[in-house]
């Protein structure tokens, strides 16, 4: 079988409450309305989007041999989504965030890396890869034994098989950044980041500013994602800062992975620049309206409708 997207990385768990207003005190209890268990991960939630829009999808990663591996495997199986990359390890258990929505979907973390910061180099499947047009990585910054140098050897690899490369970044809590991440940014066709990401892996704060810095390492297209206020999308002869589409907010988690996944779809159907944007920043925009990172998306012709809905072609 041949794949739009061999997408590589993180894989959750992502167990959420809502709504959490403030944290109990110690010993004490805070009384929510509603509490549900869903897909998420920066790799495993763009790969679901991916598939549930109609593209053709393998996830290559790792989760445990527990209750949360099998539930997060059911589930991309259930979305269409090729798990054969997917190992199990019975050393070690399915990363897992417990997620606190607040009033207005925005979010607070705890998270256990797990499985994710067992995968290594080796654990690529280069036979799936092979397969793909598309390589994308979702894990920066979250998975210890893959970033950095060993990184840069699986995206010169797919580089070598003619592959499109595409990264999405995520927050690094422990300030790494550029100096991290450096070693394989000359192999990325693609980068996505937040606004604040990309700044702190930039040192820069303006939006063109950021992209002529990305772009200075060879990468071609840069797509800064800002939430309700859309994204910013710079290719090598043109960019667009393309508004975000009002909607109620019930929970944001997984937005941005969703939004990635809408790129992608645009992406490996040949679409221009400026359409891939604008069909993310609806995926993304649908993705809030329902709790779990990957829920409300059900299809490319629904996606299209909701677009057609918000005054988009």
């Amino acid at each position: 079988m041949e794949f739009d997207v061999a997408s590589l990385g993180i894989i959750v768990a992502d167990v959420i409450a809502r709504p959490v207003d403030k944290m109990p005190e110690p010993g004490k209890a805070v009384l929510v309305n509603d509490t549900a268990v869903h897909l998420g991960g920066l790799a495993a939630a763009t790969s679901r989007v991916l598939a549930k829009l109609g593209g053709n999808v393998a996830l290559i990663g790792k989760v445990g041999t527990d209750r949360f591996g099998d539930f997060v495997l059911d589930t991309l199986r259930g979305s269409g989504v090729d798990t054969a990359g997917v190992k199990r390890d019975a050393e070690t258990k399915t990363s897992v965030t417990l997620v606190a929505v607040s009033s207005d979907g925005e979010r607070s973390f705890f998270h256990y890396a797990g499985a994710n910061n067992a995968v290594r180099e080796d654990d690529v499947d280069f036979d799936i890869v092979g397969k793909a047009r598309i390589l994308h990585y979702g894990g920066t910054f979250l998975m210890d034994q893959l970033d950095g140098e060993p990184m840069a050897r699986v995206l010169a690899r797919a580089r070598s098989l003619g592959k499109i490369t595409s990264l999405d970044t995520s927050w690094d809590s422990r300030g790494r950044w550029l100096k991290l991440i450096e070693p394989y940014l000359g192999y990325l066709d693609i980068i996505y980041a937040s606004l604040e990401e990309a700044r702190a892996i930039t040192g820069v704060d303006e939006l063109e500013d950021i992209a002529e810095f990305l772009q200075s390492y060879g990468i071609k297209t840069v797509v800064i994602k800002m939430g309700a206020d859309g994204c910013y999308v710079k290719g090598e002869e043109e960019g667009h800062r393309i508004a975000g589409l009002e909607v109620d907010v019930v929970d944001t988690t997984g937005a941005g992975d969703a939004f990635v996944g809408g790129f992608l779809y645009g992406l490996s159907n040949n679409w221009s620049l400026l359409e891939c944007g604008e069909f993310a920043n609806a995926v993304g925009a649908l993705t809030v309206t329902k709790m779990g990172g990957s829920e409300a998306v059900e299809s490319y012709e629904a996606t299209m409708a909701f677009m057609k809905g918000k005054g988009k072609k």
